[in-house]
């Protein structure tokens, strides 16, 4: 007993500092975990580690979150997994709410105002780099590439993006299994096409707790690929379908994701404030992540199997795929808000792309941290907007 207490203290010992100094992103969390429970503990041999990190590769939620539950869950067991997870969420979570009090306390006003406006353009640079990164890896095979037009082109014709996401996976393993095995898959896209193209949007509706908690449990639920992929959803559904954030408040929400430490979907948790108040930010908060204590509970037991299947991997190598073409479109939404962030004169545009330019700068050639992206481009905003 009093060796099992040890363990769970160690976990939320480590994973409350892993989830407070983590900023920067998945990449950056995984990075610090390995050298925490590989080099510096030996919980896990690196050969274990590499397993789990194949195995969040193959189910819904962050990668980064799953890590620390399937961390938690080898060295602890069950309590371990509920305090790996719960530690490494909770600060990003206790953060996030503050920065949405603050946001809709003070964020009409000019002090707080130019600040964020001048994040907005640098946050796009943010999402492009992890987009050229996914990009690299999800595209090895030239097949994935249609896969991803095919998804831009159901999202563009309004599909919604859960089908889309989906379409994509199972049309990409059928034709990749199909041509391993030689047999002929004509007919497949345009068919699909057909039943995925007659969509419409839902009409704006009135937020309630149920509506709000069962929109982030579905996304908890299909988030493949990276947390970047979040943004797809919430501006597909959020913002246009169901009409309870603006585009603005998005790139807002985005931002505080992005300066923030810990998982980057802590992003719900200002959501959930913004529209419903502590009680949004709880269901939000709740919805986005317990998908990915139930999945590592039922996948772990099955690692060294899942990579093994053909059928498996196939579907995943096309749902990566297919989850970089969602971020690929809301990039270029978002793009048409954050360059544009004054109505009136090329003054303000001249900002905005300077703004980006020096963030691209700062990201593609010194690989600077994002956290430090975002406080430089809120310090020009200040400058440029005030």
């Amino acid at each position: 007993m009093a060796t099992d207490l040890k363990k769970l203290t160690e976990l939320a010992q480590v994973f409350s500092k892993l989830g407070i100094l983590g900023f920067g992103g998945p990449a950056v969390h995984i990075a610090m975990m390995e050298e925490e429970v590989v080099t510096r503990r030996q919980w896990l041999t690196r050969s274990q580690f590499l397993d789990l990190l194949g195995a969040t590769n193959l189910i819904p939620g962050p990668n980064s979150t799953e890590m620390a539950i399937h961390i938690g869950y080898s060295y602890g067991g069950w309590l371990g997994l509920w305090v790996a997870g719960s530690y490494f969420i909770l600060p990003a979570v206790l953060v996030t709410t503050v920065f949405a009090w603050l946001y809709l306390t003070w964020g009409n006003l000019p002090a707080l105002g130019p600040i964020l406006t001048g994040i907005k353009p640098a946050i796009l640079i943010v999402i492009l780099a992890a987009l050229w990164r996914l990009g690299q890896k999800a595209f090895q095979d030239r097949k994935l590439i249609w896969i991803a037009l095919f998804v831009i082109l159901l999202v563009l014709i309004g599909t919604p993006e859960v089908i889309a996401l989906f379409s994509g996976g199972i049309l990409g393993m059928i034709w990749i299994i199909s041509q391993q095995a030689k047999i002929p898959s004509q007919g497949t896209f345009p068919v699909l096409l057909l039943a995925l193209s007659t969509t419409s949007k839902t009409a704006v509706i009135s937020p309630t707790l149920l509506k709000l908690g069962l929109f982030f449990l579905k996304v908890g639920s299909i988030l493949f690929g990276s947390g970047y992929v979040l943004f797809a959803f919430l501006e597909g559904d959020l913002v246009n379908r169901y009409g309870w954030l603006t585009s603005q408040q998005l790139l807002d929400a985005i931002a505080v994701g992005q300066f923030t430490p810990g998982p980057i979907l802590s992003t719900a948790t200002f959501i959930g404030y913004l529209i419903l108040g502590i009680p949004g930010a709880i269901v939000a908060t709740l919805g986005i992540f317990l998908p990915s204590f139930f999945f590592v509970v039922i996948s772990h037991p099955f690692i060294p199997k899942i990579r093994q299947s053909k059928w498996a991997s196939a579907f995943l190598d096309a749902v990566n795929a297919s989850s970089v073409a969602l971020i690929a479109v809301v990039t270029w939404k978002l793009a048409q808000a954050s360059l544009f962030p004054l109505s009136g004169g090329f003054s303000g545009n001249f900002s905005a792309f300077f703004i980006a330019v020096s963030a691209s700068i700062a990201v593609f050639r010194y690989r600077v941290n994002n956290g430090w992206i975002v406080v430089g481009s809120g310090i020009l905003g200040w400058l440029f907007y005030q």
